[in-house]
């Protein structure tokens, strides 16, 4: 599914969020990349966020 920037903003916000609270990250990261948002990043890139948008 192709996701506006709206989109894509919000479902890396709420990952970095959950992931600063202390979620398990879902893909592996290099030990210098400390940073939720960078981390949310390459996990929406490979496609392993377990978030769905709701469209009506």
């Amino acid at each position: 599914m192709k996701y506006t920037r709206f989109e894509r903003a919000r479902i890396i916000g709420a990952r970095a969020l959950q992931i600063s609270l202390g979620a398990p990250i879902l893909v592996d990261v290099p030990d210098e990349t400390i940073d939720p948002i960078e981390i949310s990043i390459m996990e929406y890139d490979k496609h392993v966020i377990p978030m769905t948008v709701k469209r009506e």
